[in-house]
């Protein structure tokens, strides 16, 4: 993920939070720092963990001051200890203390993110089920907090309300016959192709209901316990994926991925987690 290839949404972020942080300029660096003065700062992890949006990171240097000679040490994806460096900044010092803590925002809860994916992912070991992420991202930065989730070892649901087909029990309740639900997904998969469609079941009642329908590539158990999850997965034998889901947590994932489900998907990846400790120093 080169700075370079980075969304314009994200550019825009990072635009919008050095803003934010800078208004009308950095007054401390400004007096207390002489013009001429240049500095080597590293990142530094103060915690184990796993790298995302080191490119991030990158970016807010360069928009800062695109004179500063950065190098990346640990690239996305890459497991790090305490002690390691991850990036090294060469420049003017004025702009290192200028973007240290945007930078440091956007790697500290990145890291953090693909960090908590990975303990999720060793967590299942060595079952072979996928460990999904939600929507439950902070606005704005989805495509960052995704991205962070795939560094940890996790894999993307669907990205928004546009490119997969979820259908929940609000939805059933709104539309709640057999036929009704076939209809919609025959003209959703008529209308638009390859896409994938999937159902929350709160029952095996239900399961076997959606089994009866067309077009249905996912079923979504929803707050089952492992008892009833394996007779689920009993009941369905392969036909469609099945994910589990709601109110998971790393005491309980082993014994829902021992059931045979093939994903599991968390919201906690994204919508709970501590920003990891690291630290810029000259």
């Amino acid at each position: 993920m080169p700075a370079a290839s980075l969304p314009d949404n994200v550019l825009q972020l990072i635009e919008a939070a050095l803003a934010e942080d800078i208004g009308t300029g950095d007054v401390t660096s400004l007096y207390f720092v002489p013009e001429a003065k240049r500095n080597t700062a590293r990142i530094i992890a103060r915690e184990p963990g796993i790298v995302a949006g080191i490119e991030v990171a990158v970016a807010v240097f360069h928009a800062v001051d695109r004179t500063l000679q950065v190098t990346i040490e640990k690239p996305d994806g890459a497991r790090f200890v305490r002690g390691d460096s991850l990036l090294c900044i060469e420049g003017r010092a004025r702009s290192l203390l200028t973007a240290e803590r945007t930078a440091l925002n956007f790697l500290q809860r990145l890291c953090a993110i693909a960090t908590q994916t990975g303990k999720y992912v060793e967590a299942v070991q060595p079952h072979p089920v996928k460990i999904l992420d939600t929507r439950k991202t902070t606005p704005g930065w989805r495509w960052l907090e995704k991205h962070a989730v795939k560094c940890g070892g996790g894999t993307n649901h669907r990205i928004g309300l546009y490119d997969m087909v979820m259908v929940k029990d609000n939805h059933l309740l709104a539309e709640d016959r057999l036929e009704d639900l076939q209809a919609a997904i025959d003209c959703v998969k008529a209308d638009r192709q390859g896409i994938r469609v999937e159902l929350e079941a709160d029952t095996l009642e239900q399961v076997a209901a959606f089994l009866s329908l067309r077009g249905v590539d996912v079923i979504l158990l929803d707050n089952m316990p492992c008892a009833l999850l394996r007779k689920a997965v009993n009941m369905v034998q392969g036909r469609v994926m099945l994910e589990a889901s709601g109110g998971i947590s790393m005491d309980t994932i082993r014994d829902v991925a021992a059931t045979g489900v093939d994903a599991i998907s968390i919201g906690a990846l994204t919508h709970t987690v501590r920003a990891l400790d690291l630290s810029l120093e000259f």
